[in-house]
């Protein structure tokens, strides 16, 4: 299931699972679709409609900073 968000919205959902205790891992695709795959096997995908690229850059080198690994 796709959840279609705005970049707050999203950041706030996000903030207390932003870390490798919750995700193992990251894909970016279509420029502004985000997955996230969670350690106990749970996935989300966000479709972020209110950024632009560099926005979604800045979400995707924060992830990496706290260890999260990241596809593109």
């Amino acid at each position: 299931m796709m959840k279609q968000c705005s970049l707050h919205d999203f950041m706030e959902e996000l903030k207390p699972w932003l870390d490798t205790n919750h995700i193992r891992s990251a894909e970016l695709s279509g420029g502004n679709q985000l997955t996230l795959y969670f350690l106990d096997g749970m996935k989300n995908v966000y479709r972020i409609d209110d950024c632009n690229e560099s926005q979604i850059r800045a979400i995707v080198s924060d992830l990496k900073k706290k260890g999260i690994a990241v596809k593109e």
